[in-house]
């Protein structure tokens, strides 16, 4: 039996890792394509097959995408905006996790029901109703039109999360430290806070990276160049009669190498955020 069990490992161990370099490589795939496309001329843009072999590769694409697309003025706006949402989720969600989870208090079930709801409220339902509260607060085209939906739109995931985690901190921990005379701030930054690092990762890469690419909310608030986010650098490169296709796709390959860079730093954090979500008991 043993021996069959071993023989059974042995077969399954490489079907496995065949699984899921296939799975890796449909993942990674569509960000190949973008940089090779990005690195060919318009003209050669349709050609047959899935990837180009280009014919000289096209630096220019990348230096045109920088300079005439505004990238550094959007880069600078997007990072701003989206900092501030990702500090704002991650301690909102700290705090009303541990409101909803350690203090009783009558309504803190309603509270947190009312607050998950919101993930089940479509973007493109409050975009007309959105726009004309910010136009009479005279909101739009200013940093708060984006501030504000980004926020609420990642605080319902971001309690959700959190909830799971904070359940995984014995309450004996906060217990000794009313004892000791702390204070419910206290608690929550001296104490639970530090204990959250991985989950607070997990909950910032989330928000970041559903707000980072985000176009639909910033193309109907905002007008002025001012505020503008990268998804935006896209459109300079569009036409009334023809667009140029290359540059567009080096547009998007530097706006998806932020927030893969992040993903990459923080993977480790994600993984232990997920896993210490996971265990319940």
């Amino acid at each position: 039996m043993k021996t069959a069990g071993k023989k059974q490992k042995k077969i399954t161990k490489p079907i496995l890792w065949i699984v899921l370099i296939i799975i890796a490589i449909i993942q990674i795939f569509p960000l190949i394509w973008l940089i090779d496309f990005s690195l060919a001329s318009s003209n050669e843009m349709f050609t047959s097959g899935l990837l180009i072999i280009p014919k000289k590769i096209q630096w220019g694409n990348y230096v045109k995408a920088f300079v005439d697309g505004h990238f550094l003025l959007y880069f600078k706006n997007s990072i701003l905006i989206n900092v501030l949402a990702v500090v704002i989720v991650v301690l909102v969600s700290i705090m009303t996790a541990f409101a909803c989870r350690r203090m009783r208090w009558r309504l803190s079930g309603f509270t947190k029901t009312l607050l998950l709801m919101g993930m089940m409220i479509p973007i493109h339902a409050t975009l007309l109703p959105n726009y004309k509260i910010y136009s009479q607060l005279g909101l739009t085209d200013t940093i708060w039109a984006l501030l504000i939906p980004y926020v609420a739109f990642s605080l319902p995931q971001g309690l959700f999360l959190m909830t799971s985690f904070i359940d995984q901190i014995p309450l004996e921990l906060e217990e000794a430290a009313i004892m000791d005379g702390c204070g419910i701030y206290r608690i929550i930054f001296r104490i639970i806070t530090p204990m959250l690092k991985p989950s607070m990762a997990t909950v910032a890469i989330m928000a970041f990276l559903n707000n980072w690419n985000e176009f639909m909310m910033a193309s109907t608030y905002l007008s002025s160049p001012k505020w503008k986010t990268l998804p935006f650098s896209v459109l300079e490169f569009t036409g009334q009669y023809s667009s140029n296709y290359a540059v567009q796709f080096a547009v998007m390959a530097l706006t998806a190498a932020p927030a893969v860079i992040v993903y990459i730093i923080l993977n480790k954090h994600i993984t232990k955020g997920v896993a210490m979500g996971a265990v319940k008991g």
